[in-house]
């Protein structure tokens, strides 16, 4: 009789393993995440910082990536014009371009699927950027001489800030009104308004 009551928790064993095996994956599975590091942003070049150390840290960084990987494809090396560096732009665009290589190829999440969306699609639209915004741009064309126009490459201010305030006072309390209508623009010397 008790070799009976003995014999029916035999089948008691055999999940009593596979539960210690879950418990053990779970505890793995829970290492792994708290373990993994935050991933770190994208540095952006439009934003960076004020530090010249820390700015050239940047570039030093991209150079060397621009060479070892993203120049080794002709479009790449064709897209990428010698003036690039005068293209805040063009250095943004290829800054986080590098951190979504790093991340597919050297992060804690690379694999195979996150490699063939950088090459299949964010490489290809950086390049497509990069030519269209600076494709036919040389270093002549930043610098000034006599009788040309300054190079580009300061900020555009942002239009329409005289507007601000009464947008954002209207959006705060009232924005289930209509809109304020916008002042009437200053009149030019000239009879026309600014623009």
């Amino acid at each position: 009789m008790l070799r009976r009551r003995v014999d029916a928790l035999d089948p008691l064993d055999g999940r009593v393993e596979r539960l210690e095996e879950m418990a053990a994956r779970t505890a793995d599975t829970l290492k792994t995440v708290i373990g993994r590091k935050a991933k770190p942003p994208a540095p952006s070049w439009l934003l960076a910082p004020t530090d010249p150390g820390e700015v050239e840290g940047l570039v030093d960084e991209l150079t060397a990536w621009l060479g070892a990987v993203f120049l080794r494809y002709p479009d790449g090396a064709t897209a990428v014009p010698e003036c690039w560096l005068w293209h805040p732009d063009v250095v943004e665009e290829l800054l986080w371009l590098m951190y979504a290589w790093l991340a597919a190829y050297q992060g804690p999440d690379a694999s195979v699927s996150a490699a063939g969306d950088w090459h299949d699609r964010q490489r290809p639209g950086v390049v497509a950027r990069v030519r269209k915004s600076a494709g036919s741009c040389s270093i002549e064309a930043h610098q000034t001489r006599p009788g040309w126009s300054a190079p580009g490459g300061a900020p555009v201010p942002v239009p329409g800030l005289e507007h601000a305030a009464a947008i954002t006072g209207w959006w705060a309390r009232h924005r289930d009104q209509a809109p304020p209508e916008p002042a009437p623009a200053a009149a030019s010397p000239i009879g026309g308004a600014l623009r």
